[in-house]
């Protein structure tokens, strides 16, 4: 059974509720009273760290890819506090931390392997230098 208060992710990767904390929490910035008054703002944290979820490979690229939002405990808290309304606020905190897995799981592409031209190649770049240098020449001053 799917959890409606969990993340879906991909269609392979769900993250349980049980893995996501929500605090709500008063936003900074304009706003008059009501940033005052109201928790809007809200800190959504992915306990990554003890998921089973994700492989080791993908919770190290996460991590990675967090920087300053991932803390010492393996977790990773995503801010949100763009809109007046708590729940587009938490949906916005939500679509943050799906895009940053999403993008966790893409395996980083293999290392480039250098290559050496080869021996044909090196031949008709000299022979193409050669020419040209011979149809600059050609267009000297002639001599008398």
């Amino acid at each position: 059974m799917i959890d409606p208060n969990g993340l879906a992710v991909s269609s392979r990767v769900f993250i349980p509720a049980s893995d996501l904390e929500e605090v709500f929490v008063r936003a900074s910035g304009p706003g008059g009273q009501n940033v005052n008054k109201v928790s809007t703002a809200v800190q959504l944290r992915f306990l990554a760290g003890r998921s089973e979820v994700l492989s080791d490979e993908v919770k190290a690229r996460l991590w990675k890819l967090a920087g300053q939002r991932a803390t010492k405990d393996g977790d990773v808290l995503i801010e949100a506090s763009r809109f007046r309304l708590q729940e587009r606020n938490r949906e916005d905190a939500r679509e943050r931390l799906a895009a940053l897995v999403r993008q966790a799981l893409v395996p980083p592409p293999p290392p480039r392997r250098k290559t050496k031209p080869s021996k044909g190649s090196i031949e008709r770049r000299l022979q193409a230098k050669k020419g040209r240098s011979d149809v600059k020449r050609m267009r000297g001053r002639v001599a008398d």
